[in-house]
């Protein structure tokens, strides 16, 4: 149904939009309607990858450019056709956005959005020196429609309207595919994104590269159409700031926010332009820098998303969300709570090996020489006061810090200081401690993000994770936003994103952080369910009665050392672990 909904969405805009453009014939309100179908696309071009990844790009027109000079000095030197130019531009664009994209997606943040700001630039000094200061492209009487030189400039609306529904298509592509999936999941939490098995680097120059070839084809084409090409007006500032601005405008991580964006603020520029740019000279520049100051203030996703927002909050007004919420977690609350399992793990079949595991911070040592076996279908607490090392072992074990030495050994296999998303093909799964949902998927898709790990499709990776989500008892809220849930469906939403990858072990980091008494009893059912199936598992929590009835054995850190490793009945009543974590109310328990 959604997917219908978009096609009619698609079909209305482009019949509308036709349908004025064939009715203007005014020479320059058509070119103003060229130009917002321009500038919508170089929107979505900017969009498939900083609104899709959450990282600003200020260099877009370097891509833009390339593709301008592309057509301009295939017409001078080598009299080839736009119609072979523009093709050729995408692949200059694709290839420039690979090229810039490695080795500054090494930046984060601030540092990633200037790295961006000085490669188009750079590349316009570059053509000034060159000579290219102005650029005219051959008037070609004999054969116009060759060198796409149309008299008619309703045509040249009709092709950018052609290249943005294509675009519009395959952003939608993307956005529904594994390939978006990625995307959004990095830019709503990176450090999730990459414990689910997201490779973030690979992903981010893919989306560069498909963003870049875009520009690339759509500057070749707003070459045609005005004819003449210069350093500044294709690789300026004000030519990224446009694609930012429509994006941000209208929505980001939407297809259809670049293109409202460009519908309000294009015609707006470009007739007060004319009207006041003689005696107010950069109208432009304002209008697009009010426009973000708008979106900051009012809306800072953009109009899409805000409205988006009230529409849904309006609905779940009119719905009586606590009743959904009793009835998801019923399957969960109405099973009896079981006792801590007696049964030992097998033997010798040890599955993960820890051998003097460290790391330190300066001269802080976090985690010194910290040794320990996880057993196939073990549960394995691991405790110890605040500051102890806990959450730091998992880091390391995750790949999210890398250890200044040691040895982990999974299943045999040398895992010391792999990337996080490698450690989760190998089948290492975690939670954190702070929750880390991707807040605008539903719980559907977060969990089928982590599917997407172990699954060889999309239809795999949505089994996959409709299974998870049945495990940890939400099957009746998987439509809901994370950003509508409670704390305690979080928390079974990130054990099912991690449970959807088909782990070999469950890394779990506080799982009952911030639940009450019987929400807490609830996730703990749902854990030692896991156990019941065979699920190899760790876990960090404070909660004491219900880390006795979880686990089976424990690992004590103190100072980032293990202080001692055992049974909970021993380790409980072991006066260092008294001393060290439980306190004295544990004496009196210990002695029962």
């Amino acid at each position: 149904m959604s997917a219908q909904r978009s096609v009619i969405s698609i079909a209305v805009f482009a019949v509308v939009y036709a349908a004025i453009s064939l009715v203007v014939t005014n020479s320059y309100y058509q070119l103003i309607m060229t130009l917002v179908l321009v500038w919508a696309v170089f929107g979505l071009s900017w969009n498939l990858l900083s609104g899709y990844t959450g990282l600003i790009s200020f260099g877009h027109a370097a891509f833009f450019g390339i593709g301008a000079y592309t057509t301009a000095l295939g017409q001078i030197y080598f009299d080839l056709s736009p119609w072979l130019l523009i093709p050729v531009a995408a692949v200059f664009g694709g290839v420039a956005g690979l090229l810039i994209g490695y080795p500054t997606f090494r930046l984060q943040g601030h540092y990633f959005a200037l790295a961006m700001l000085a490669y188009p630039l750079a590349i316009l000094y570059v053509f000034e020196w060159l000579g290219f200061q102005e650029v005219t492209l051959p008037i070609k009487r004999d054969n116009p429609i060759a060198y796409m030189q149309f008299s008619d400039p309703r045509l040249y609306t009709m092709l950018a309207l052609v290249m943005l529904i294509g675009t519009i298509v395959l952003t939608r592509a993307v956005e529904r595919s594994r390939f978006g999936m990625a995307l959004l999941a990095i830019k709503q939490n990176q450090a999730a994104a990459e414990a689910a098995g997201i490779d973030t680097l690979r992903w981010k120059l893919r989306a560069i590269t498909l963003s870049g070839a875009i520009a690339g084809a759509l500057g070749a084409f707003y070459a045609v159409v005005l004819l003449v090409v210069t350093p500044q007006s294709v690789f300026g500032m004000l030519v990224s700031a446009q694609a930012l601005t429509v994006a941000m405008f209208g929505g980001v991580g939407t297809v259809w926010g670049p293109v409202i964006g460009s519908v309000i603020l294009i015609p707006l520029a470009e007739t007060l332009n004319a009207e006041a740019g003689s005696y107010l000279p950069g109208i432009q520049g304002v209008i697009f820098g009010l426009a973000i100051i708008c979106v900051i203030l009012l809306a800072p996703e953009g109009l899409f998303w805000k409205v988006r927002d009230i529409w849904r909050r309006r609905q779940l007004e009119q719905t009586p969300s606590q009743a959904t919420d009793v009835t998801a977690t019923a399957t969960v609350a109405q099973l009896p709570l079981p006792a801590r399992r007696d049964r030992p793990a097998e033997q010798g079949d040890v599955i993960l090996e820890v051998h003097n595991l460290s790391r330190a911070f300066g001269g802080l040592k976090a985690v010194q020489d910290v040794s320990f076996k996880l057993r196939r279908n073990e549960i394995l607490g691991i405790i110890g006061p605040n500051g102890a090392g806990k959450t730091t072992v998992f880091n390391l074990l995750n790949g999210f810090l890398r250890p200044d030495g040691g040895e982990v050994l999974l299943e045999g296999r040398d895992m010391f200081a792999r990337k996080p998303h490698e450690l989760c093909e190998a089948g290492v799964a975690r939670t954190f401690q702070i929750m880390r949902p991707f807040q605008r998927m539903s719980i559907s898709d977060n969990v089928v993000v982590g599917a997407y790990v172990r699954a060889k499709s999309d239809t795999e990776a949505r089994r996959l994770a409709a299974d998870a989500i049945s495990r940890v008892g939400l099957t009746p809220i998987a439509g809901r936003i994370a950003g509508e849930l409670s704390t305690k469906e979080l928390r079974l939403m990130e054990l099912a994103r991690a449970l959807a990858g088909q782990p070999k072990i469950l890394l779990l980091d506080e799982t009952l952080a911030g639940l009450g008494h019987d929400e807490a009893d609830e996730v703990v059912t749902v854990i030692q369910r896991l156990a019941r199936d065979n699920m190899t598992i760790a876990i960090i929590e404070h909660t004491m009665q219900a880390m006795v009835r979880l686990v089976d054995n424990f690992l004590v850190l103190d100072h980032g050392a293990v202080l001692l490793e055992g049974k909970p009945e021993h380790v409980t009543r072991d006066v260092r672990v008294i001393e060290a974590y439980l306190g004295k109310k544990w004496v009196a328990h210990a002695a029962h």
